[in-house]
């Protein structure tokens, strides 16, 4: 399987659509963690105790942190989802969905696997956050549905659509002073 974006002879070129606020949060997760490695050398320096190893360690920690917070970057085309995170890439065929699951706790996911085994987990806000992202997964979704390969998950999906209908909505009403 190629990334997403390549092209093999013979198909469409479908445009990629990618998460707009992943800049933002990324950049959070950066000013994160060079705040922690500045606050842990500030004090390390004033207690006197700041050695190379130390400074050392706290950038490991720093960096650890920057790996923990860094969102993974989602992008999506016709027929393809894709999860970039710092250390691993995951992708799934949208268009060969089989299953479609909210996993429940504090942090929601949203679990995607296709026939050939593929798996993506993302947030779902990512999602709601992003209607023409949404607009990609849903379509595929939808004909995967209607075609009986998704087997499970159609409720799921069901739920996520209310949910991104209704914030489309209220964001209507807000920008246009409605509500």
């Amino acid at each position: 399987m190629g990334r997403i974006g390549d092209v093999g002879p013979g198909q469409y070129h479908a445009p990629v659509v990618r998460d707009d606020g992943w800049g933002a949060d990324a950049r959070f997760a950066c000013v994160c963690a060079a705040t922690l490695l500045g606050l842990l050398l500030v004090i390390d320096a004033g207690a006197g105790s700041l050695t190379w190893w130390r400074a050392a360690l706290w950038a490991a920690l720093a960096v650890l942190l920057l790996v923990v917070l860094t969102p993974p970057r989602v992008s999506a085309q016709a027929g393809r989802l894709v999860s970039r995170g710092v250390l691993c890439e995951r992708s799934v065929r949208t268009d060969r969905l089989v299953s479609v699951r909210r996993s429940g706790g504090v942090a929601q996911r949203l679990i995607l696997r296709d026939a050939e085994g593929g798996r993506v987990e993302l947030d779902p806000r990512v999602l709601v956050a992003n209607p023409p992202l949404w607009r990609v997964v849903d379509e595929d979704a939808r004909a995967c549905l209607a075609a009986g390969l998704l087997l499970c998950g159609g409720n799921s999906m069901r739920q996520l659509s209310e949910r991104i209908d209704s914030e489309t909505a209220q964001a209507v009403f807000r920008v246009s002073g409605l509500g």
